[in-house]
């Protein structure tokens, strides 16, 4: 796959989220440096309604980068083929540690205070375990989504219900798991 031109190796599909294919990818001009690629897909969503998603992505992350939100870094933009280059944040998903009872208080911690700061600032973002790595025991979001704040998508309403072993937790590992690509975090 190329992004403006620059060509990458593409190593593993690392999943499939709301709005595209992230993708792990190695630079062929500065191995071995590891990316995300994330191709942008266009499909009828009743409950997502962008009308430029390459332009959504880039201001939300430039919001949620002001806001002090852990992401990835955002590389590269190739409007023409609709993909995303970023920076690969190398850890389990939140989603992978629950599975594997790994879970901490800290990382529960660490989002109910950046849930905290966001709805401050009337946002909410998508609080589903795929969506965040830990990387040296920080929390990252690793989705550029947000949104404007509504307390039945906030973390205590919606998100907390996925971050445990809860009854809604594992009925989506049993309707989903064969479809999940997990490892190495990104949706």
């Amino acid at each position: 796959m190329t992004v403006n031109g620059t060509p990458y190796d593409v190593i593993r599909l690392l999943g499939r989220g709301n709005g595209g294919y992230s993708f792990l990818v190695q630079s062929q001009t500065h191995p071995p440096t590891r990316y995300v690629l994330k191709q942008i897909y266009y499909g009828p969503y009743d409950y997502y309604q962008y009308a430029n998603k390459m332009q959504s992505e880039i201001q939300n992350y430039r919001k949620l980068r002001e806001l002090g939100v852990k992401l990835p870094s955002l590389f590269d933009v190739d409007l023409e083929r609709d993909r995303i280059l970023k920076e690969y944040i190398d850890g389990p998903t939140v989603y992978e540690l629950v599975l594997a009872d790994q879970m901490r208080d800290d990382y529960l911690d660490q989002i109910r205070a950046l849930a905290k700061r966001l709805a401050a600032k009337r946002l909410n973002i998508n609080y589903f375990p795929t969506n965040f790595v830990v990387e040296n025991d920080v929390v990252h979001y690793i989705d550029f989504e947000c949104k404007p704040y509504k307390d039945t998508w906030d973390f205590e309403h919606w998100g907390v219900k996925y971050w445990s072993k809860t009854p809604e937790f594992l009925m989506y590992v049993a309707e989903h798991a064969p479809q999940l690509s997990l490892g190495g975090g990104e949706n």
